[in-house]
């Protein structure tokens, strides 16, 4: 069924869908490593945010707690994305689906 949904946007918009993703894990396979880096790339910025409202904030004890807790969240962020794509790569190792393979047939 889904295969004819790609056929049917194909022939709708010109575009060889089924290219690039064949299959919805073909979809989530091509996305997670882009996600995984967005999400890295945010928690990064917002501990620079963080740390240069730190440093601004000129001994204001509420700013500073504000700023620590962004900080600490940020890096509990960093934790769970770097478990979350261990077990990705577990799973998807246990499953046969190779991350560097190109996704295009």
């Amino acid at each position: 069924m889904l295969a004819q949904n790609f056929n049917a946007i194909e022939n709708l918009a010109g575009v060889p869908v089924s290219l690039k993703f064949g299959t919805p894990a073909g979809i989530i396979v091509g996305l997670l490593p882009y996600l995984f880096g967005i999400a890295g790339i945010i928690l990064i910025l917002n501990i620079i945010v963080s740390g240069y409202q730190m440093m601004t904030s000129a001994g204001e004890p509420k700013v500073m707690q504000v700023a620590q807790a962004k900080i600490t969240t940020s890096l509990i962020g960093i934790v769970i994305i770097f478990i979350s794509f261990w077990l990705v790569s577990l799973i998807m190792k246990f499953l046969g689906i190779n991350l560097a393979a190109p996704i295009i047939k």
